[in-house]
């Protein structure tokens, strides 16, 4: 169904009466609304004309009041109007034309802004940009009022942030009801070229009280400069200050007296203060008084959308984290440019919010947001915030209570235990066209991946993502991995979850560094030719009262059914996966860390958790056709899949998905929820279950290496040997492993290379390349001393051997998700514990030549082992887990076996072997 606000916007469109259909068109609908709102101007929107142009325009009013002003240094109106009259007529002239006459106007004035914005806009950029149009402000609920904060002295001495992104385009004017149906703040004759309306109703206490303890809907409407009936009035909220002063745009001072004893200040103009300034006393403890310049918050526009709003209603705002949040802004002014911070949250329930940190010394009373209506946003600019600002919100929800939380977009937070955010803005330079460019070929099915995993705080403790850059892609690019994945890095304020329970989502963890750093870090390995895939946990997050958990004092990210919303074996929230701006959060997400971070992979964790009403679960609530599918998660993993391929070429989504749920890689237009890989466990349960038995009686379990390939191109498959195989009491691959210490190293070698040679992606854990002995803990390092050992550093020179005849072998995975790519020689010798199979490439593709492979997983070798192979001739051993350079016990094939025209296990051909104990070889025909 259309909405009122979406027919108007349509109407008369280049679309015609149709909605826009395209990126392109809806620009197009926005370009042509800005040009008739600048035709009905008469000019561009732009700062206010110059005070003294104002006020020889304005219709005096009878007995009009003359403006109280500072006693040192203050011309009267008329005085300051004589002296600048002759310096500003070219001005004048070139600014004629700025008033806001017609329908602009009377918006402005009906929503209690100043009748010309006195911020300068940027252009209307690309739908879903923070750029984009302004919107309307809808009428507030009423809420009730709260009591105040503490008072205490905010800090007015903000730095000036570094240079950076521009400031967001035109935004809008500030509402000028209030909660409790506050009447606008006051208005007065119309200004030159404005149109006239009824004098308005003064600011009442109640108003003034709700912007003081913060239960104001629309602070701007009674803060910042307003018409009053006898020319304009300055409010600005001081707490705890001695004086205020409004410093106009010409220089003019006029003193202001304090309304309201929580902090706000008034001073009446005779004419539009322009840009102006607050001059701010406070005492400094010793009878004097420190004096600031600063700004005022209340005077700008807002910094979110038209556009960014109805996106945000719809849950369509595929680039989320460019509106929300904390946003370094810059803006040309009459006096020079002003530099700040937008600071913009999602609470639709919420009664009020403000925002704090060390701008105001944590005290939360200076600066409470404006709610910009239906779309649930709070929003308001601070000039002077500066980069590497700590802040939070204080959130009155619908139940009375304040609450403080962390920003849910927050881009850099403190390091844990500590959980403020900060305020961030990125400098990097990317330097890595050329992956990007190779990445968006695409096709990850039909290329090598060879995937480590990868915690970054124990992989060697206390280094940081710029020392990871160097140390940990170095050492990937030496054993030949293609892809580093690691286990969440977006901020969790618990180490021992491993990153699996997050409170940020948008910001990587400061325990290694500032974004930046990570950024450097995924550049340098994309310089290497190292692609990196990230761990996401969009199912479930922590209870954390600081964090999302009931963050407007209502179940607002989390479901509020706890049969729905509760995950009971994590004691975690679970997402409300059927509410559209809880989606478009999640998906935004997935969005930020691809283009944000240049991520080439989001491996998806826990996606049975969310597919399952009952998942671990003894008490569950039905979808609504009595199942226990959840039809809004898969919805939601659909969009997410669907969006993050579409506007992100060449990057793939893996899921972590345990069950047998059909159609996990299958497109979203088959019906599939459109995952690129995902990760086999059945294989993995099995193959494992087969390893921990001992060699004599493996026979009686062969089913368990060759059930895997009954179903093993109904998905695109990883074959994981992940993190959760080697902890918890599991014990190391290799303990995993019979027998005494040479006889574990000979299987888990044999182990590796089967895998390797199996259809399907294959991804490690840290510490297995080099056969770990003890199991992991995030707590220490890896035992790199194993590497003394001879016997580990076999273990990783064959994996990386391993991954060099991978690469070289287009036959191991040019056709993973291809039957055609693999042929079975013999499943059956179960009495010789021996698989054999061959990996086909492509047919007439000289470069993907037939491998064999022959695994051995009994304790003695076996001599004169024939298998049937397809072609006559020499067959090279191109790898061998038994060779004594892997630490094994030497019995080979003297590089290689002869295939004659005998056939032998349905193949024309075939050859003997030597196949030796605990080991497997792979040949290639030349």
């Amino acid at each position: 169904m259309t909405s009122p606000d979406e027919t108007e916007r349509t109407t008369g469109s280049p679309t015609g009466d149709r909605q826009p259909a395209t990126r392109e068109e809806l620009q197009a609908v926005v370009e042509e609304k800005t040009a008739q709102a600048a035709a009905a101007e008469e000019g561009p929107i732009v700062n206010a004309a110059p005070a003294r142009e104002r006020a020889a325009a304005k219709k005096a009013p009878a007995k009009k009041a003359a403006a109280k002003k500072a006693p040192a240094k203050k011309a009267t109106a008329a005085e300051a109007t004589a002296k600048k009259a002759g310096a500003r007529k070219t001005a004048r002239k070139a600014a004629g034309g700025r008033g806001t006459a017609g329908p602009q106007g009377d918006a402005v004035a009906e929503q209690g802004g100043t009748a010309s914005p006195v911020v300068a806009p940027a252009p209307i950029a690309e739908p879903g940009s923070p750029t984009g149009a302004p919107a309307d402000q809808p009428e507030p609920p009423s809420p009730d009022p709260a009591e105040p904060s503490t008072p205490q002295a905010p800090d007015e001495d903000g730095g000036t942030p570094p240079t950076g992104s521009a400031a967001a385009g035109r935004p809008e004017v500030a509402a000028a009801t209030g909660p409790g149906g506050q009447e606008p703040a006051e208005e007065g004759p119309a200004v030159e070229g404005a149109a006239q309306h009824d004098a308005p109703a003064e600011v009442g206490e109640e108003q003034l009280r709700a912007v003081v303890d913060g239960s104001s809907h629309a602070p701007h409407s009674v803060l910042g400069a307003h018409p009053a009936r006898d020319g304009w009035v300055v409010r600005t909220l001081r707490p705890d200050a001695v004086s205020a002063t409004v410093v106009d745009e010409d220089g003019a001072r006029y003193d202001a007296a304090r309304v309201h004893d929580g902090g706000i200040f008034a001073a009446h103009l005779p004419q539009q203060p322009g840009d102006y300034r607050i001059e701010v006393g406070y005492g400094d403890g010793r009878g004097g008084t420190d004096t600031f310049v600063v700004d005022d918050p209340y005077r700008w526009l807002p910094t979110v959308g038209e556009l960014d709003q109805h996106l945000i209603r719809e849950g369509r705002h595929e680039r989320l984290w460019e509106v929300l949040g904390a946003h370094v802004r810059r803006y040309d002014t009459p006096r020079g440019e002003v530099a700040g911070v937008s600071f913009a949250v999602w609470a639709p329930n919420a009664q009020g919010v403000r925002v704090t940190g060390d701008f105001d010394y944590w005290e939360a009373r200076a600066y409470p947001l404006r709610s910009l209506g239906s779309s649930g946003v709070w929003e308001v600019f601070i000039p002077g915030v500066a980069v590497g600002t700590k802040y939070r919100y204080h959130v009155l929800g619908r139940d009375g209570v304040w609450r403080h939380k962390s920003d849910p977009l927050a881009f850099q937070t403190e390091v844990p235990p500590l959980n403020a955010s900060v305020v961030t803005e990125s400098r990097h330079e990317w330097q890595d066209d050329a992956w990007l460019a190779e990445r968006a070929r695409g096709g990850w099915h039909e290329r090598p991946m060879s995937v480590y995993e990868v915690h970054a705080g124990s992989w060697r403790q206390g280094l940081s993502y710029r020392q990871l850059a160097d140390e940990l892609v170095d050492y990937v690019v030496e054993h030949g991995f293609t892809h580093i994945e690691f286990m969440p890095l977006a901020e969790h304020p618990f180490g021992g979850s491993w990153g699996y329970q997050v409170t940020s989502y948008y910001a990587p963890t400061a325990r290694f560094g500032s974004p930046d750093d990570l950024r450097y870090m995924v550049d340098r390995a994309h310089q290497a030719g190292i692609g990196v895939i990230v761990d996401w946990v969009p199912a479930h997050f922590p209870k954390d009262d600081w964090a999302l958990a009931r963050f407007d004092g209502t179940p607002l990210y989390e479901h509020a059914d706890p049969r729905r919303g509760e995950q009971l074996d994590w004691g975690t929230y679970v997402f409300d996966f059927g509410r559209s701006e809880v989606r478009n959060f999640l998906v935004a997400n997935a969005l930020y860390w691809c283009k944000e971070f240049h991520v080439d992979g989001i491996r998806v964790d826990a996606v049975a958790s969310m597919l399952y009403l009952d998942y671990s679960r003894d008490e569950w609530a039905p979808n609504v056709h009595g199942g226990r599918e959840n039809l809004e998660a898969m919805a939601f993993l659909q969009e997410m899949n669907a969006t993050v391929y579409r506007e992100v070429p060449g990057v793939v989504t893996i899921a972590e998905e345990s069950t047998a749920w059909p159609g996990v890689t299958r497109p979203t237009h088959l019906g599939g929820l459109g995952f690129g890989f995902k990760w086999n466990m059945g294989w993995m349960h099995d193959s494992l279950g087969y390893m921990t038995k001992e060699p004599v009686h493996r026979s009686y379990h062969h089913g368990q290496m060759t059930f895997s390939m009954i179903y093993a191109y109904s998905e695109n498959y990883v074959l994981p040997i992940s993190h959760d195989e080697v902890v918890y009491g599991k014990g190391s691959l290799l303990r995993k492993m019979p027998g005494d210490r040479w006889q574990q190293l000979a299987n888990l070698r044999a182990y590796l290379a089967y895998m390797w040679a199996h259809p399907g992606k294959q991804l490690l854990f840290m510490g297995s390349e080099f056969a770990q002995d003890a199991e992991w803990a995030e707590s220490r390092s890896l035992d790199w001393w194993h590497l003394d050992d001879p016997a580990h550093r076999g273990v990783l020179q064959l994996v990386t051997d391993l991954n060099a005849r991978y690469r070289e072998n287009a036959a191991l995975w040019s056709q993973d998700v291809d039957p055609e790519g693999f042929q079975w020689i013999d499943a059956n010798d179960a009495s010789g514990n021996v698989l054999s199979f061959l990996r086909l490439g492509r047919s007439g593709d000289a470069a993907a030549p037939a491998l064999a492979c022959v695994a051995n997983f009994s304790g003695a070798p076996h001599e004169g082992y024939r298998i049937g192979l397809p072609r006559a001739g020499r067959w090279r051993e191109v790898l061998n887990t038994d060779a004594e350079g892997y630490g094994g016990s030497g019995v080979g094939n003297m590089g290689g076996i002869e295939a004659v025209e005998q056939p032998w296990h349905g193949q024309p051909c075939s050859a003997t072997l030597a196949a030796p104990p605990l080991g497997t070889v792979w040949f290639v025909h030349e």
